[in-house]
């Protein structure tokens, strides 16, 4: 009788202690922005996206379309985002468009997709002083302090390739 008290104790204090791991939030950023949009991907999913309106004040994580949580956004409307073209260098990335519910057309501030495959959309993220680098296929994100070190890095591992 002992032996079943002493294990249901341990087997309550080890699941409250799992209960309580799960419960610590995964507080996004630019540097984990990919690892935090694949925890969403789960099941049949094939994308998480998130999306931040007008004032970049709040954003949204939807799962293949679906709005399935609001978080506080970590940045703020300053926020610049390029694509990169070998050939051109870094381009500014015209504003997405986006339908609400009532089919009303809203100003979006920032969006970024994560894909099933790890993969993401291949973007460059200027803010606060640093440029992020959402390029590298199932890499972590880079991170630069500018954009001409950026580009340096890219025209170098481009000669690099063609050699």
């Amino acid at each position: 009788m002992i032996v079943i008290v002493i294990m249901g104790i341990v087997y309550t204090l080890a699941v409250v202690q799992l209960q309580n791991v799960k419960d610590e939030k995964f507080v996004p950023s630019f540097l984990n922005l990919k690892e935090y949009l694949s925890s969403f991907i789960e099941g049949d999913a094939k994308s998480a996206r998130l999306l931040c309106l007008d004032d970049c004040s709040e954003c949204g994580v939807y799962v293949d379309g679906e709005k399935v949580t609001t978080i506080e956004s970590f940045f703020d409307e300053s926020v610049a985002v390029y694509r990169y073209d070998f050939l051109l260098g870094a381009l500014a990335v015209q504003d997405a468009v986006y339908f609400n519910e009532e089919a009303v057309q809203e100003s979006v501030c920032f969006s970024f997709e994560m894909y099933r495959n790890n993969v993401s959309e291949q973007l460059l993220v200027a803010y606060d002083d640093k440029i992020y680098d959402f390029i590298p296929y199932f890499e972590k994100t880079l991170v630069y302090d500018s954009l001409e070190e950026l580009i340096e890095q890219k025209e170098k591992t481009v000669q690099e390739v063609m050699q």
